[in-house]
Parts: C-alpha cells; structure tokens; sequence
C-alpha cells in the first residue's frame, strides 16, 4: 500500500492537495480572506446546512439526467468530441466560441429565470442565499442545473471541438461557478477601471446580484447587462469599496504584525 502511495503521479497529486490545503489553512490564519469578505456579515450556518442538502439532491438528480442524455446523444452519433490534432487558433477559437456562447445563453436564461411563475417554481431556491458562499453554486433546482448543465449538449450538436478544447471549457465551468459564489472578492482594484479587463465578471458582480436580486444576470461577462442596461448603477462604485475595505484591514493587520514584540511571534 504504501508502495502504491509512492508512485510519481499519486506523489503528485499529494503534493498538489497538501499545497491548496496549506494555502487555504494559510489563508485562513493570516486574515487574507477575511480582509476580501464581500459581505463580513453575511454567512449564516443554517442556510450553508440547507444549502448542503440542497446540492446533494441537485447533484444526484441532474448529475443522472444529464449523463443519460450525453449518453444517448453519444450513442446516437448526435455529439462527438473531435480527436484529431488542431492548431492553436482553432483551440482558442473554439473556446472562445463557447464563452462567449455561453454567456449570451446564460444571461437571457437567468434573466427569463427571474419572471413569475418561473421564479417562484424554479429560481427562487438559489435565491435563498443573499450572501452567497462555494455551496450557493450547487444549490439550485434540479431542473435550472439540468438546464444550465445541457448548454454544452446543444454545443456540441451544432460545434464537434476539439479535445484540447474541451479539456480548457471544462476547467472553466468548473471554476467561474464557485468563484462568482465564493463571497470574497480575489480580483484587483484596477479591475473594472481597465478597458480590456472590466468586460468580465467578478464575484462582486454576481454577489450584488444575490444581495439584492435584481441585476447583474451575467455569468461569465457584464457585456449583456452594460449593452441592456440590466447592471448595477452602483456596481462599481461598490467594487471598490469592498477593495478599499479589504486594502484597509490588510493594512491595519500588517501594523499589528509589525508591532508585535518578537518573542511573542516565535
């Protein structure tokens, strides 16, 4: 056993878990995410329990109903994914096809999704969290993660990509949903003020979305919400308050350290 635990890829592996577990334990001790709470009083245990059961119901349901359906789909030579060698231009635009696909399905979706009665039947359970948190992602109706989830079934029907493709759309579904519900906000204060940059999403954006639940329906850019007026006036005079916050107590923290005796910090 033991043996098996010492080969290459598993030592890997290892390494890479301890690494992301010491930088969230590290995190955690030194204040860095604390300073980067978007909403420092927003956590509630008895909706993060909720929001628990919620994902794993969700993740049971759909996770099956959309395996079966890529399933037949595959059988049925409906969807492929293309094996043979690409350049990188075609790599990067089928990404970039499908981001920016993505998004334009996303935000008319999410934007449908906040109209009575569907709302009330469909929406308003992920509503519950107005602080949201990395299990606020998972906790959704089964039929809006069915749903969410098919996009790439129907993009595949009409965009066979490469593999080398989808190997980059994949890391990327699996990232923006729990970042965007992270609650704390990583991305620089420049962020929105930069042309080439304030196009994109952050976790502010969609957290005043949940806040106040109007607005900001983006899910992977602010292009549809600037061009149909849907975003925050507000928005980026919020961003950087909570940057001016988290720069504030970093700051304040940082003192604190430098004025601690040094036998007291061995």
């Amino acid at each position: 056993m033991f043996k098996a635990m010492m080969r290459g890829e598993d030592m890997l592996s290892l390494w890479l878990i301890l690494f992301v577990a010491a930088g969230i334990i590290g995190g955690v001790v030194s204040g860095f995410f604390k300073a980067r709470r978007i909403q420092p009083n927003g956590f509630k245990w008895k909706i993060f329990r909720n929001e628990a059961i919620i994902a794993v119901i969700t993740l049971a349901i759909s996770g099956k109903l959309l395996g079966l359906l890529n399933g037949w789909l595959k059988a049925h030579g409906w969807i492929s994914i293309n094996n043979a060698p690409a350049a990188w231009w075609q790599i990067a635009f089928e990404y970039v096809l499908y981001f920016f696909l993505f998004d334009t399905y996303f935000y008319w979706l999410h934007r449908w999704m906040h109209k009575e009665p569907i709302y009330s039947w469909v929406h308003k359970l992920h509503h519950k969290s107005t602080s949201p948190n990395l299990l606020t992602t998972l906790s959704v109706n089964p039929l809006e993660s069915f749903i969410n989830g098919g996009f790439m079934s129907l993009f595949l029907l009409v965009f066979p990509i490469h593999a080398a493709a989808a190997v980059l759309i994949l890391p990327t579904n699996a990232i923006m949903g729990p970042y965007v519900h992270s609650g704390y906000e990583f991305l620089p204060r420049w962020w929105n003020r930069s042309w080439a940059t304030k196009w994109f999403i952050s976790a502010t954006f969609h957290d005043q979305h949940h806040r106040y639940f109007t607005g900001n329906f983006g899910g992977y850019t602010t292009i549809w919400d600037r061009l149909c007026g849907t975003m925050r006036p507000k928005f980026e005079a919020d961003f950087d308050k909570v940057k001016q916050r988290s720069s504030k107590n970093i700051a304040l923290s940082e003192t604190a350290s430098a004025g601690t005796p040094q036998y007291l910090s061995l």
